[in-house]
């Protein structure tokens, strides 16, 4: 009974982590993770440091003063030429210039003058890419893609570093982020790509092809005051603003909110980022090697099994106050882990560890609460049977010692009884006795077998003798009630253990079998041989027994409703006693039974 509980609780456990593990793969688990996502970003924040990106600025002023949306190329070609002096190491610009227009050719020859220039593309929702005119492409020594990939509540949490027009497997053209071709630009290396990860120089991004090349982003805190930001009106008015370009990686494009796109972020709080200053983040990520890698699932799956284990160990071992402490500390331990992980750059996804801790800590303690109200039970009924018990056997006890007591005061009161009279009290008391005597060992041997306390000796004997003695025993029995004992050919089998405790199991299943059995009936016993195991059996034609009797018939002092009608004397503790002996020899009993069709005791023990 102990190891089914203990299966059905591993059982239980297991559930919880995959039930967990399914939850949390689903939509509303994966956006609860991303809820989890921007707390710990906002909660450990990278140390501040001074970028090296900026961001020449087309905003309302800007788009005010050069004539609005048709004014973005002239505004552009201006700032450009304002910080073409201050040599910054490369520009980017987000814009993707698709058409001609009337000011094309200042433009293109601030692009000539620009040493290292990014341009942009864009994948439409056609499959195809949307770039620059070529007088404008030419003069850059890469195009680099701006599509964005939101999450399902339009955060920008990651970009992915790659989108291809088509299919890989098509050989359809694929281009890498803008934020990545300015950094290999920056660098003058090329990309190189393995499928876990891509190489620029000597600078590794962790970013697997399995999962898009997507790369998460490390925001600048905002104690930073986010990538700075200088407009194109700004350098109008003061011309020495260029001085801040100089050396720098500069990212230009338009960040007025009635033209450009916008993004909330995890630092956001309601205050949406322009696409251009997503990229420089983005930049920044990969220049600084800031990078925020996914933990394993084999990694995950595994801790989420040692929760749900220890909040099993917890509720097996514990009770009480003592359990739901510790079952606390199983739930903290499931949030901590996030938060640790993420402080080594590690993305921990907090719903399977919650769910585990949190569905395997309710399982487990549903399931004590079931043991322990099982135990109760089990208690309360073992108290009520040992209460019965003890009643039995004070009423067992006192028939022998009435007997004695009243021979005794009779010898005493009359000291002229005839000699004949005072033997048979003094028989009688001597008689009584040794029943009282026998009771007493009886009830003492079934509770120290129970208890394993009782020393077995280790000898080696034949089966088939033990028998035949008992049937010797209890022949005067059975001729007494015309009942025949039949012993059908035993093998020659042998086995080890005690004698005397197997004499008195196979002695007592032969006079139950007698004893409850009508005259002229028919007692047999047999035996075969079958591997390391022998069989004996003992088949009466007695009154038999309904399923629910045949399942207690080993509890102590139990008694079935026909045994107590059929007059026979009895404890209702033979079999109890019967039971623990064959359990002693590593063996087991069984019974088959119907009413009025008899009963077949079976033992099964181990051959020498």
């Amino acid at each position: 009974m102990q190891r089914k509980a203990y299966a059905v609780l591993a059982a239980l456990m297991l559930s919880s982590v995959l039930a967990a593990l399914i939850l949390s793969w689903s939509a509303l688990g994966r956006q609860f993770d991303n809820y989890a996502y921007d707390f710990l970003f906002r909660l450990e924040p990278p140390a501040p440091w001074t970028p090296d990106s900026i961001i020449l600025d087309i905003d309302e002023e800007t788009l005010t003063k050069y004539g609005s949306f048709t004014g973005i190329r002239t505004a552009l070609n201006q700032g450009l030429e304002a910080i073409e002096g201050q040599h910054p190491t490369a520009i980017a610009v987000d814009l993707i210039l698709p058409d001609a227009s009337g000011s094309d050719a200042p433009l293109e020859a601030a692009f000539s003058n620009t040493p290292k220039l990014i341009l942009s593309c864009d994948l439409l929702r056609n499959g195809t890419w949307e770039d620059p005119i070529e007088r404008f492409r030419r003069h850059a020594v890469a195009v680099g893609e701006v599509h964005a990939d939101l999450d399902r509540d339009a955060v920008s949490r990651d970009l992915p570093l790659e989108k291809v027009a088509g299919s890989v497997e098509s050989g359809n053209d694929r281009r890498w982020a803008l934020a990545l071709e300015t950094f290999a630009a920056v660098k003058g290396v090329s990309i190189t790509e393995s499928p876990d990860d891509l190489m620029v120089g000597a600078t590794r991004i962790p970013s697997t092809a399995a999962s898009g090349r997507v790369l998460r982003i490390r925001y600048t805190p905002p104690s930073m005051g986010g990538i700075p930001r200088v407009s194109v009106a700004d350098l109008d008015r003061r011309p020495e603003l260029a001085a801040r370009f100089a050396g720098k990686v500069v990212f230009a494009g338009v960040t007025a909110q009635t033209v450009t796109d916008r993004w909330m972020t995890p630092y956001s709080n309601g205050v949406a980022m322009p696409g251009i200053e997503i990229h420089a983040n983005t930049y920044e990520t990969i220049a600084r090697q800031m990078f925020l890698v996914d933990a394993p699932l084999t990694e995950v799956a595994a801790a989420c099994l040692a929760i749900a284990a220890a909040a099993g160990l917890v509720f097996l071992f514990l009770g009480g106050w003592h359990a739901n402490l510790a079952a606390i500390l199983v739930v903290a331990t499931s949030q901590a882990i996030p938060a640790l992980a993420f402080s080594h750059s590690i993305v921990w996804p907090w719903m399977p560890g919650t769910l585990t801790a949190l569905i395997a800590t309710a399982a487990a303690a549903a399931w004590r609460h079931l043991i322990v109200r099982r135990q109760l039970a089990h208690s309360e009924n073992e108290k009520d049977r040992y209460q019965r018990s003890m009643q039995f056997a004070i009423h067992e006890l006192r028939t022998p010692l009435t007997a004695i007591q009243g021979s005794s005061e009779l010898i005493s009161r009359y000291g002229s009884m005839p000699e004949v009279k005072r033997k048979e009290m003094a028989d009688l008391i001597n008689a009584e006795s040794k029943r009282l005597a026998r009771m007493i060992e009886t009830f003492l041997s079934v509770e120290r077998l129970s208890a394993g306390e009782m020393e077995m000796k280790q000898e080696r004997f034949a089966l088939a003798e033990v028998v035949e003695r008992c049937s010797v025993r209890a022949k005067p029995l059975a001729d007494a009630k015309t009942i025949a004992l039949d012993l059908k050919e035993l093998p020659a089998t042998e086995i080890v253990g005690d004698r005397e405790l197997m004499e008195y199991a196979v002695y007592n299943l032969l006079t139950n079998a007698i004893k409850y059995s009508p005259s002229g009936t028919r007692v047999t016993v047999s035996a075969d041989n079958k591997g390391d195991w022998v069989r004996l059996a003992v088949q009466d034609q007695g009154i038999g027994m309904d399923k629910k009797e045949v399942g207690r018939i080993f509890e102590k002092f139990y008694r079935t409703k026909r045994a107590q009608q059929s007059g026979e004397a009895g404890t209702g503790i033979g079999l109890a006693i019967v039971e623990q002996i064959i359990v002693q020899h590593d063996g087991s009993i069984s019974v088959e039974s119907e009413p009025g069709k008899g009963s077949r005791f079976t033992l099964v023990l181990k051959r020498a």
